[in-house]
């Protein structure tokens, strides 16, 4: 039987490994465009618009995310009960204590957002209060916690470069390519073949690369959790009440979906019973994730 360190350690080296084929996969493209083109300068200049531009998103995406989502600051005197099972965690993960927010919506759900664990943001909604006990709370938050003390966040940043990368370069090149005046290449026509595939086609392959990892941060954050509060039932309950609950989150949106700890857009679950509809998904099914918190031992 796994136990819940085993299963952690697997999830955080099958994370590494595709980044690491996410990194030379943008290489591998950018080398191609740059081929096609006789242009070397193309990818350098990519690499650093797309780093300036996800970095404004990196110091300010939890403020932009807090206002989309309606969210607002928890008044300790009024939510003492919350306050509480967050300082609690906070200790025992040895974590600084996080701002807490939370949204005024009858859905239960909850993400944590900031930069880095000195600047982090747990948010959640009144119904994930009101409709879960002590334990599936104190499981929520404690993987929210993991969420932070794993730096997701910034790791979802880099994910963010390095798609948004691969989308410019391939915008680049198609405009490049047909529209940017005389043709001096002459590197061949496989060069310029395989330009044209990759420039239709890696946007999305970048994209699915993104969703994988965002799966195996989940599954890692459950795992982290269930060692956090040491009681694997309380998160496996409160995500198997989560997702049965009905009502959308009216605040979430497809840019923010990913954040929280179950896709909020209640539609999408649908959309599992389709073929290859799973890797498209930015959490991995339910069913699996409290499949393998059951069959963890501590």
């Amino acid at each position: 039987m796994a136990t819940a360190y085993t299963y952690a350690s697997s999830n955080k080296r099958k994370t590494w490994l595709w980044m690491f084929l996410f990194v030379l996969f943008v290489i591998g493209v950018g080398y191609i465009f740059s081929r096609a083109l006789n242009m070397p300068w193309v990818l350098p200049l990519a690499i650093a618009i797309a780093i300036i531009q996800s970095a404004t998103s990196y110091w300010w995406s939890d403020k932009i995310v807090l206002t989309i989502s309606r969210a607002r600051e928890v008044d300790k005197k009024v939510n003492q009960s919350l306050y509480r099972t967050v300082e609690n965690l906070s200790i025992t993960a040895g974590l600084p204590m996080p701002k807490l927010y939370i949204i005024a919506d009858s859905a239960p759900n909850a993400f944590a957002t900031g930069r880095d664990p000195k600047h982090a943001v747990i948010c959640v909604t009144q119904g994930l209060l009101d409709k879960l006990n002590k334990q599936e709370l104190e499981g929520v938050i404690a993987h929210e916690f993991s969420h932070i003390g794993n730096y997701d966040i910034r790791l979802q940043t880099i994910i963010v470069i390095l798609v948004g990368l691969v989308a410019l370069l391939s915008d680049w090149f198609i405009y490049l390519r047909f529209f940017g005046g005389e043709d001096n290449n002459s590197s061949g026509w496989i060069f310029i073949l395989i330009g044209v595939i990759l420039a239709l086609l890696s946007p999305l392959v970048a994209s699915l690369i993104q969703l994988a990892i965002s799966r195996k941060r989940e599954f890692l954050a459950d795992a982290d959790g269930a060692l956090l509060t040491r009681n694997p039932e309380g998160l496996a309950s409160a995500l198997e009440d989560i997702s049965q609950d009905k009502e959308p989150l009216e605040v979430a949106n497809k840019a923010t979906a990913h954040l929280y700890i179950t896709n909020p857009l209640k539609d999408h679950e649908n959309a599992k019973k389709r073929r290859f509809s799973g890797l498209f998904d930015t959490h991995p099914p339910i069913e699996e994730r409290v499949k393998a918190l059951r069959e963890m031992a501590l």
